[in-house]
């Protein structure tokens, strides 16, 4: 993170990193199947953002199209204040399964950004021991140090996952973008995670868009939570979290955390019944 970001972080004067504006996303020709309608987003510069909503809603489009991987039908996104029109380098991606390299040793897994991204591609290559040591204290600091020579296989799911956000984020992203990352782990282990990727957040304050099915896990992570719609995919509601950071377990059980969680909950039942309904009855409402 430059100097400048971090004094912009700082002093609140954080202006929208992420701007979304009338988007709309058809898969196919013809009638095709419309995943997003008039989806308005602001995420601002070193906020965490998560976006919650039923399966199918577009939250995965959503992540393509921030990222570039995907081009809009209608609309325009901003990051950095420049239109996205192709794949963005300033971007780290973690999913739900870790996608670590079998063949490849953490250490070398973690540090494959290096060896991809243009401002790094030939630097590693003549400053092999430096970038080594970069990627070890990641490792070092969500709790791997002494893994780096072990396979991805030899590895809990657990283990994987925070080899898979060092990896994310040994580049140094300005933009994270997260995919489900917890939710193929046990309830344990994911609520674990969830303090290892809020430490790195508290410690580096890198802008974050958190995808998710787990509403205590948007609300546990997130300064503000997105509810998304059924298809066609757009945002309905927008609910701040104003509880106070590091959180903790106990945090979880805090009546207002339980509020916030209650909140989305009815917002996405009441958006899945208004879909559910018959068109005539939702007509005449």
């Amino acid at each position: 993170m430059t100097a400048a970001r971090k004094l912009r972080i700082m002093t609140g004067s954080m202006s929208n990193f992420v701007a979304i504006r009338d988007v709309q996303l058809v898969y196919g020709k013809g009638v095709g199947v419309q995943a997003l309608d008039g989806l308005d987003l602001d995420v601002k510069e070193g906020e965490f953002a998560a976006v919650v909503g039923r399966s199918g809603c577009g939250k995965s489009s959503l992540m393509k199209l921030v990222t570039g991987l995907l081009p809009p039908t209608e609309g325009t996104i901003e990051v950095d204040g420049k239109e996205v029109d192709g794949p963005l380098k300033i971007v780290g991606m973690a999913f739900q399964n870790p996608t670590l390299l079998p063949w490849r040793q953490i250490l070398s897994n973690v540090m494959l950004p290096f060896e991809i991204v243009d401002e790094h591609r030939y630097k590693v290559r003549m400053q092999r021991a430096e970038y080594e040591i970069k990627a070890r204290a990641l490792l070092n600091s969500v709790g791997l140090g002494g893994v780096e020579k072990k396979y991805p296989w030899q590895l809990s799911g657990g283990m994987q996952q925070r080899a898979s956000l060092c990896r994310a984020l040994v580049h140094q992203p300005a933009l994270l973008m997260l995919d489900e990352p917890f939710g193929a782990l046990d309830a344990f282990t994911r609520e674990e995670l969830w303090d290892v990727l809020q430490n790195l957040w508290m410690t580096r304050r890198f802008t974050t868009i958190l995808v998710t099915h787990d509403l205590r896990e948007a609300v546990y992570l997130a300064d503000k939570v997105h509810v998304m719609s059924n298809r066609p995919g757009r945002i309905v509601a927008t609910h701040e979290v104003p509880i106070e950071r590091p959180r903790r377990s106990e945090t979880a059980f805090e009546p207002r955390f339980l509020n916030i969680v209650q909140s989305l909950r009815e917002q996405i039942r009441a958006e899945s019944s208004a879909t559910d309904r018959p068109a005539a009855a939702r007509d005449a409402s």
